[in-house]
């Protein structure tokens, strides 16, 4: 067995790609908490990441001293409740480079996010239609499109992978035709880590004229989204992941798309007129937001958004690119430890296995040493097939990680493989 101390490259400090990590780490309060007994190992964020104080603050301000209803109230706190509201949507909008607010719709996710595009599309699709998805792909971004094909009579379709967590671009051409009406994919796997080519395969969809739906959801946090360079025409992502609260979520949608599309929910606020004989619906953005919004959370989700927007992205992304290089050059320290998902252009996630050790017990284990993972299918039931595994141990990082929390946990592993195994 390699010692890890043995494995350790000379001179690595928690500081990583040219920027103060501990520094940063003073401003998510939770991450100076002990679990078990033991400081806090967080590496968990692609499951849901931490809010620093900003965040934080930004929602309490917002409760105690600006809670009202938006859009309606003939009143002071109305009014200031609504400019915070529209404050955090242009905040995303120049966040995804969106050309306009009315591309910018407020959902409780990714996954209602997609859900709303694929509802939204069964008017559009028949009998004959394809709809193409990856292998890779969330079951957010699979069983909408199961339940789209099924109420249209359309064909789902996917795109196979190679082992190493690529796309198969032989199944890409083959797939992608003159029938595809819906290219719907991942731009950053959440269990492989797979950094897709979205731009590229936004340019294949467009020029057969099909439709492109990419969840961002595990991209955002790691890469600067840029919607109009991407060219694709949905983009959805989630607070949580982000750095900000759960329960809001963004949808961007290209204008003449959304205009086209009927709402998804109907209720307050998406109306322009309402009689028992018919009922007229609101403008963009307000069509597709039906009811009280989550206003706080947007607050919450402006206030991450531009405190990722005060980090220097190329040393965020050097950082992140530093922790995942060198947990993939500890993975040999531990016996019978083997990656799932090894491809040449991947975030900061590894999810992984140890012979002899079930996922869950991993989990447990490291817990006990006060380092957070995630086990199981990772909602990724159908890559877990192709894999021949149940479902992995999986360790993802965020800025706020460092190089001694990836020695850690390898030295967690090793302790479990000669304990255990």
């Amino acid at each position: 067995m390699t010692d890890l101390s043995m494995a350790r490259t000379s001179g690595a400090t928690p500081t990583t790609g040219g920027f103060d990590v501990a520094a940063i780490r003073r401003d998510f309060p939770i991450l100076s908490r002990q679990v078990n007994g033991k400081p806090l190992v967080y590496l968990d964020n692609g499951a849901s990441a931490q809010k620093p104080q900003a965040v934080l603050d930004a929602m309490d301000r917002y409760y105690q001293q600006q809670h009202s209803n938006v859009h309606r109230g003939a009143h002071s706190l109305g009014d200031a409740a609504t400019v915070a509201f529209e404050g955090a949507r242009e905040t995303v909008r120049r966040f995804l480079n969106a050309a306009s607010t009315r591309e910018i719709i407020w959902t409780r996710g990714t996954t209602e996010a997609i859900n709303l595009v694929a509802n939204g599309l069964t008017g559009k699709l028949s009998a004959g239609d394809e709809i193409l998805v990856s292998h890779m792909e969330h079951h957010a971004n699979i069983v909408p499109w199961q339940m789209l094909a099924e109420r249209t009579g359309a064909t789902l379709k996917v795109i196979a992978i190679t082992p190493e967590g690529e796309l198969d671009q032989d199944s890409l051409k083959q797939q992608l035709s003159e029938r595809t009406r819906v290219l719907a994919f991942t731009h950053v796997s959440n269990a492989l880590g797979t950094i897709n080519p979205v731009a590229e395969l936004v340019a294949r969809a467009r020029a057969i004229g099909a439709i492109t739906v990419v969840d961002g959801a595990q991209a955002v946090p790691h890469l600067q989204p840029d919607v109009q360079a991407l060219g694709c025409d949905f983009y959805a992502f989630s607070s949580h992941k982000v750095f900000g609260p759960t329960g809001i979520g963004v949808l961007y949608g290209r204008e003449q798309l959304l205009e086209e599309l009927p709402p998804y929910q109907y209720g307050g606020e998406m109306i322009e007129r309402v009689s028992f004989e018919k009922t007229t619906w609101n403008a963009l953005p307000y069509k597709f937001e039906a009811g009280t919004p989550a206003i706080a959370e947007a607050v919450g989700l402006g206030a991450a958004i531009d405190y990722l927007n005060g980090i220097d992205r190329a040393a965020l992304e050097a950082s992140e690119s530093a922790l995942i290089q060198r947990a993939h050059e500890l993975a040999d320290s531990v016996p019978g430890m083997r990656i799932i998902g090894t491809a040449r252009n991947k975030a900061a996630v590894m999810s992984f296995l140890i012979d002899g050790l079930h996922p869950s017990d991993i989990g447990t284990l490291l817990d006990q040493q006060g380092i957070a993972i995630r086990t199981g299918h990772h909602c990724a039931m159908p890559l877990m097939d192709f894999y021949g595994v149940p479902g992995t141990a999986r360790a993802s990082f965020a800025f706020y990680n460092t190089l001694e929390e990836v020695e850690q946990l390898f030295t967690a592993l090793q302790k479990i493989q000669r304990l255990f195994v």
